[in-house]
C-alpha cells in the first residue's frame, strides 16, 4: 500500500513539522510513505518538491498570490486568511506520475492544493486538520465567531460588514469541491474534532481522532546543566521558556497575557528567575516585564530544540486558541512541565496539577501562579516532571500514532477500487 501525505512544506511550521514526523514515522513500521510538499527545505529523498527552476519560482509566489482576494479588504486583520483559489495542476499531476492508494493531505494552504483540484482527485482521502480552515471561509482560526457553522459571511477576520463577501464564497466553493468525496477527517484534538462536527462542511463526515507524534528518542530528558552550557544560560536561576512564531503580530499566540502574567510574578522572583525567548518574537514587548530576558532567535534544528526544553523549568503556552500544540508536547517529553489556558487541545496534553498547569481560559493572573506553582512550589517540579514524560509516552509516541494511521489506511483502502484522476475541461 502507497501512501502519499501532502502538506505545503516539509519543515516549515507546526502542521509541516507533524506531517514530516509522521511520514518518518510510517516507513519506519514498514509503510510505503511519500511525502509531496510545494517548499522542500530538507534533504530526505522521500520528500518530492519542486525541481525545475519555473517550479520553484511559482512556489515561492503562490503564497502571495493566495492573498490577493482578501486585499481587497482594507479594514482585514493581520491573521492568516486563505482562499486556495489557484488550480493546483501541477499536484494533480504528480499524484497521477507517483499513483498512490490513498492521498493524506495536510496543510494545503499557501496556494498550493487548490479547492478545484481536491475535486479532482478520484482517491481516498484522509484529511488532518491542523487548525480549523478547512471548514472556515478562510480564517485559520476563528476567534470565537462560529460562522462556519453557518454560511460564513460579514467576517471580521476580514474587517467585512457585508453578508455576501469573500469569506461566504470561499466556504461554498469547499462545500461544492468536497462534496461526494471519499474523505475521511483526523483531528489530532478533541476540541477541533467538536468544531468540525459542529461545521456546514463537515458536520456529516467520519472524523477521527489521532494525535500527533513525536520521536520520543530525539525528544527526551537531558542533562539541565549541560543544555545550559551549551545555549549559555545561567545555572543559578529558574528559567520560564516561551516560543512561537509571529507572536508579535498573531494576537491568538497570547503574549500580551504573557506579558501580563510576567509582570505579575516579577516582582516576588526577580532575583531568582528568568525567561528565555525562541521563534520570531519582537524584543520591546519583553523590554519592561522585570526579568532578564535571553533572545535565541528561530531555532528549527530538533537536537538545539530539546536541549532548550531541558534547560528550561517550565514552558508556558498562553495561546488563545490551539489545536495540538507541538511545542507543549516536545516539553514534555524533555520532562519539562507546561502551564497554558485550558483551551482547545491543552486538556488532551496538560493534566491540570498532575503534570502540568491548566490556568482559566484568558486569565493573565491565574497563569501567573500557574507559573510560580511551577517554578517554586516545594517539591512540585520533579514530579510534574516524571508525569510530564510518562503522558507523551503512553499517548504521543510516533510508531504508536503511525500503528493508528496505518490501519486506518487499510480500513480505508479496504473498501475502495482503482484510482481514477479526472482533469479539468
Amino acid at each position: 500500500m502507497k501512501i502519499l501525505l501532502v502538506n505545503e512544506s516539509d519543515t516549515k511550521g507546526g502542521a509541516a513539522r507533524a506531517a514530516y514526523r509522521l511520514c518518518a514515522g510510517l516507513r519506519d513500521i514498514g509503510c510505503e510513505c511519500r511525502m509531496l510538499v510545494q517548499r522542500r527545505w530538507g534533504d530526505d529523498p522521500a520528500v518530492i518538491g519542486p525541481v525545475s527552476r519555473l517550479e520553484k519560482w511559482m512556489s515561492m509566489i503562490r503564497p502571495y498570490m493566495d492573498l490577493l482576494p482578501s486585499m481587497l479588504y482594507p479594514w482585514r486583520k493581520k491573521a492568516l486568511f486563505s482562499t486556495s483559489f489557484l488550480g493546483g495542476r501541477q499536484v494533480l499531476d504528480r499524484i497521477r506520475v507517483m499513483s498512490p492508494d490513498l492521498v493524506h493531505l495536510h496543510w494545503t494552504c499557501h496556494g498550493f492544493v487548490g479547492l478545484s483540484a481536491l475535486a479532482m482527485i478520484d482517491r481516498p482521502l484522509v484529511w488532518t486538520l491542523h487548525d480549523m480552515w478547512p471548514f472556515t471561509g478562510g480564517c485559520h482560526y476563528d476567534a470565537g465567531c462560529s460562522g462556519y457553522k453557518g454560511a460564513c459571511g460579514m467576517c471580521p477576520v476580514l474587517g467585512s460588514g457585508v453578508e455576501n463577501d469573500l469569506s461566504r464564497w470561499v466556504l461554498r466553493r469547499k462545500q461544492r469541491a468536497l462534496e461526494g468525496l471519499d474523505l475521511t477527517i483526523v483531528s489530532p484534538s478533541r476540541w477541533l474534532a467538536r468544531q468540525a462536527r459542529e461545521s456546514r462542511i463537515f458536520g456529516r463526515r467520519d472524523i477521527r481522532i489521532i494525535p500527533n507524534g513525536l520521536d520520543l528518542e530525539l525528544f527526551k530528558p537531558a542533562g539541565r546543566r549541560a543544555a545550559r552550557r551549551i545555549l549559555s544560560l545561567p545555572f543559578d536561576k529558574r528559567l520560564v521558556l516561551f516560543g512561537a512564531l509571529g507572536a508579535t503580530s498573531d494576537r491568538r499566540k497570547g503574549l500580551d497575557l504573557l506579558v501580563s502574567a510576567l509582570r505579575e510574578i516579577a516582582d516576588g522572583v526577580r532575583d531568582r528567575a528568568e525567561i528565555v525567548i525562541f521563534g520570531t518574537v519582537g524584543r520591546r514587548y519583553l523590554d519592561d516585564i522585570g526579568l532578564k530576558a535571553h533572545f535565541l532567535g528561530r531555532l528549527d534544528d530538533d537536537t538545539m530544540l530539546a536541549s532548550l526544553y531541558s534547560a528550561a523549568d517550565v514552558f508556558v503556552a498562553p495561546s488563545t486558541q490551539e489545536n495540538l500544540s507541538n511545542m507543549v508536547m516536545e516539553a514534555m517529553a524533555c520532562a519539562t512541565p507546561c502551564v497554558a489556558f485550558d483551551i482547545g487541545g491543552m486538556p488532551d496534553l496538560i493534566d491540570h496539577m498532575g503534570n502540568g498547569y491548566l490556568a482559566r481560559p484568558y486569565d493573565a493572573r491565574d497563569l501567573a501562579r500557574g507559573i510560580a506553582w511551577v517554578l517554586f512550589g516545594d517539591g512540585v517540579r520533579h514530579a510534574l516532571s516524571v508525569e510530564a514524560r510518562k503522558k507523551v509516552e503512553r499517548d504521543f509516541a510516533i510508531d504508536h500514532v503511525a500503528r493508528i494511521y496505518d490501519s486506518l489506511y487499510k480500513e480505508i483502502c479496504g473498501r475502495t477500487g482503482p484510482m481514477v484522476i479526472r482533469h479539468e475541461s
